[in-house]
């Protein structure tokens, strides 16, 4: 009881729907893709200017290059192929640059701008899952957490099932308000008969 009496009052004085930053994933691996394959690219065309400006010829790929680039039509098939793949590559890239990502980590209130904290979406519906099973008449559920909406799927055995359901909704409303989130997610309760075993 004194647990859940202090996440009360924390949660009191909290503010319901306080804005807070989400965790910005670091995107290591195709940031590091990218770099690995631009420096490549530059690293080459840098080597073969430098040799032409030494008097000697360029590399077979920059002169085959420059020829498909000068006689090629814009209409050709593998004109086109290429320009799509550079265009869903930047699209890709930007999307990554501009999303947060970890869209696993849900962002928890804190008391300070120093400290930031998240819970794991599946740790969040293990702990309402327990909640859910405490309720008398349940059998078994499952709960699913996303960023906006908790899902709750329940089968009953014993009790009226909108009296489980009353039971199920105020259970989980108090464990979502428990959570410490900063978005608050909607709930979505469904109840219903379980078959025989």
């Amino acid at each position: 009881m004194e647990q859940s009496a202090s996440t009360a009052a924390y949660a009191s004085t909290q503010p319901r729907g306080t804005r807070a930053d989400r965790f910005w994933s670091a995107r290591r691996v195709p940031a590091g893709v990218v770099a690995v394959l631009l420096l490549g690219a530059v690293g080459l065309l840098l080597y073969d200017l430098l040799s032409v400006r030494a008097d000697r010829p360029a590399m077979a790929w920059r002169r085959t290059l420059a020829d498909e680039l000068a006689t090629r039509p814009l209409d050709d098939v593998w004109v086109r192929v290429g320009a799509c793949a550079a265009v869903l590559l930047g699209l890709w890239l930007l999307a990554l640059a501009v999303t947060p990502g970890l869209r696993g980590l849900l962002t928890m209130r804190t008391d300070t701008g120093d400290v930031r904290a998240a819970l794991e979406r599946s740790a969040a519906a293990l702990v309402l899952r327990d909640r859910a099973m405490e309720v008398p008449g349940v059998r078994s559920v499952r709960v699913r957490v996303g960023r906006r909406r908790v899902r709750a799927r329940a089968e009953a055995h014993f009790r009226d099932l909108d009296e489980v359901r009353g039971d199920l909704d105020m259970a989980l409303e108090d464990g979502i308000g428990q959570l410490g989130l900063v978005r608050q997610p909607a709930l979505s309760v469904a109840v219903r008969r379980g078959g025989r075993r």
